[in-house]
């Protein structure tokens, strides 16, 4: 019975394939174990959103949402983009360029873990000396943490999402356990952030060890694999940046309190849009094999869907956030009114996925100066407007900036895959992968 069960789900995927124009029975082996990673991931992160909510007062929440955020643009040297661009050879059979990709990673990560060196010896003469032990506790980290996680790029490469997905559940429920149970018995900052940073750095470790000995890479290597990595980070500071600055200014300017109301009130809504977040990694290795052609036909019919999903999905949350937050957090009631409006960017998450996912796929085919200008252009204006209105306006002013930068990056993203396929057609490979 089983077995006839899978038999027609199967033909029911294969003749989805003749209107969706999608390899449906792909989506559904990859999609499956990758969405089934991204509930798992949320429901844990959701747990221990109680616990923080509940446990900890919001002055220590605030400086732990600073802290991490000031942790995750030191982590800028370790080269972010290397990850994409390992994914990338690896799906074209380049397995050996993982060991130096990493290698380079650890290297380069040794200036993330300078500066936060020197940040902690500003704070220690500044007498903070909270700020001056947190940074160097993340000084011992930061080269390694993000580095070790490059296993995540040689499965996905692979296709081995079934696998990806039981390490990725294994090392989010572990870590989130002991950061509850530290929670649990202190509400010391400086435990929480050992109990952040340790079992994420081991658990990756121990993940990337089984990963070599199970899947050990091949010996070919692509020499374009390291500076493309590079090339990719460098293009994605100003976006590091953007994600962060937000918290950084709330600090400076309202506070620890009110930090710590922002994090509740964008919290969910991250998590929700998290759903869409294995899209790029899933369809990458499928995109890669595509002609500009083959993508460009079926384009505006997958955003349509997706944006008409996201826009269900937002105003489900807008209506239910007020009994969310009553029931789960109510020491953050005032964070209610900010998330709903934070709300209205779930819609536009999913189509932006889709989009970044086809770019990505073919970067190899972008001219370096207009990959510069659609990474690079969004994120100046996101700064300059969280810098412009967030003295002004608080909160509501980062949520202003934050909508009206997703609606541009939609238009923009558009814009410039019409330029990509122009470029190309004029090189004759518009038909070709």
């Amino acid at each position: 019975m089983l077995k006839n069960i899978r038999v027609k789900i199967y033909k029911l995927l294969r003749w989805s394939e003749q209107h969706t124009k999608t390899d449906m029975v792909y989506l559904a082996k990859g999609g499956f174990w990758l969405t089934l990673g991204q509930i798992i991931s949320s429901a844990s992160t959701f747990l221990l959103a109680i616990a923080f909510a509940n446990l900890l007062p919001k002055e220590t929440y605030g400086s732990y949402k600073y802290i991490l955020s000031i942790a995750s643009i030191l982590a800028i040297p370790t080269l972010s983009g290397m990850n994409t661009a390992i994914t990338q050879a690896v799906s074209r059979g380049y397995e050996g360029s993982l060991i130096p990709a990493l290698k380079t990673k650890i290297r380069w990560g040794l200036f993330g873990a300078l500066a936060s060196l020197m940040l902690a010896g500003y704070y220690y003469f500044n007498n903070n000396t909270t700020l001056t032990i947190s940074f160097l506790i993340i000084s011992v980290f930061l080269p390694f943490m993000d580095s070790f996680s490059v296993y995540g790029s040689l499965l996905v490469g692979k296709k081995q999402f079934k696998i990806s997905t039981k390490y990725q559940i294994i090392s989010q429920i572990t870590a989130i356990t002991i950061l509850i149970i530290t929670l649990c018995f202190t509400q010391n900052l400086f435990f929480v952030l050992l109990a952040y940073f340790i079992p994420w750095t081991f658990l990756r470790f121990i993940f990337l060890k089984i990963t070599l000995k199970k899947f050990r890479p091949n010996s070919q290597q692509d020499p374009q694999t390291i500076p493309y990595g590079k090339h990719l980070s460098l293009i994605g500071i100003l976006g590091a940046v953007a994600t962060h600055i937000d918290k950084i200014l709330l600090f400076h300017y309202l506070g620890v309190a009110e930090l710590a109301i922002y994090a509740f009130a964008i919290a969910p809504i991250e998590q929700i849009k998290g759903l869409f977040k294995n899209l790029p990694a899933l369809a990458l290795p499928k995109l890669a094999r595509r002609s500009f052609h083959e993508i460009d036909s079926i384009l505006y019919k997958r955003l349509f869907l997706l944006f008409f999903i996201g826009s269900c999905m937002a105003l489900m949350y807008i209506f239910f956030a007020p009994y969310f937050f009553k029931i789960f957090f109510p020491k953050y009631l005032d964070s209610i009114f900010f998330s709903q409006i934070f709300g209205i960017s779930i819609m536009l998450t999913a189509p932006i996925a889709l989009l970044n996912a086809i770019g990505n796929s073919k970067l190899i085919y972008t001219p370096k100066k207009m990959l510069y200008e659609v990474t690079i252009i969004p994120q100046i204006i996101l700064i300059a407007s969280l810098l412009t209105l967030v003295p002004i306006f608080g909160i509501i002013g980062v949520i202003i900036s934050k909508i009206l930068f997703l609606f541009f990056i939609l238009i923009l993203d558009l814009i410039y895959w019409k330029k990509i396929i122009r470029f190309n057609s004029q090189k004759n490979i518009y038909n070709k992968i």
